[in-house]
């Protein structure tokens, strides 16, 4: 796979290691002289240029890759890059970097975004997961589809522990996609049984009812 990587500070050098580790392509790009830290990436390609620019994308033959990585600190270079790899250069995937939340509703399928990954909601989800036990806490959002994996741990005193998997009506547009018990991760089947303190994995789509799947986890199914 062929990766071009806008944005050669840490979290760039870091995404193109873990990439090169993989067998795949990767070039980094990056307009500050003080980002050419090429000895400590030195499998990749690299350029001092501006990703923003045309020329520079047909530079580095964004004509060619498979994905584009906009990880910048900048909001607005970001959303630049992956419209002009998705419109001008036809990129298959791009994946963008959101720095500040607030602009997270701007990180479309409207600017060419893909995925957008904020770094900022991740670790808050991180914390959450870390403290929280009967609350759901939303990890990742598919922003293409708006699916969502969110994580709930399930109290001890909850109706459906030791109730079997199949035995429960799940909201529409939910699948229960994994239990981790114990640090171990299982693919739950209808005959596995729920237990206090499992870690639910659980894909939810873009119009399903959170509120009702928290009250289903922690409360029960609802009275008839």
């Amino acid at each position: 796979m062929r990766v071009v990587i806008a944005g050669a500070g840490s979290v760039g050098r870091s995404i193109a290691r873990e990439l090169l580790a993989h067998d795949h392509e990767v070039t980094l790009v990056d307009r500050q002289p003080s980002a050419m830290r090429i000895a400590q990436v030195a499998e990749a390609e690299w350029l001092l240029a501006d990703a923003c620019e045309l020329p520079t994308l047909r530079q580095v033959r964004a004509d060619e890759c498979d994905v584009m990585v906009a990880a910048t600190g900048d909001d607005k270079a970001n959303l630049v890059i992956s419209l002009l790899a998705k419109t001008e250069f036809g990129v298959p995937r791009t994946v963008a970097r959101v720095n500040n939340p607030k602009n997270e509703w701007m990180f479309d399928g409207a600017w060419g975004v893909d995925v957008a990954v904020s770094t900022p909601r991740i670790m808050t989800a991180m914390v959450e997961e870390a403290v929280a036990v009967g609350d759901l806490v939303r990890i990742f959002t598919f922003h293409q589809s708006k699916a969502d994996i969110l994580e709930l741990t399930l109290p001890e005193d909850s109706p459906l522990a030791g109730v079997r998997v199949g035995q429960i009506t799940w909201p529409a547009d939910t699948v229960l996609a994994a239990i981790v018990r114990d640090t171990r991760p299982l693919a739950p089947s209808a005959d596995d049984t729920l237990e206090g303190r499992d870690e639910l994995l659980i894909v939810t789509g873009a119009d399903a009812d959170e509120e009702a799947l928290e009250r289903l986890l922690t409360r029960g199914p609802a009275s008839s």
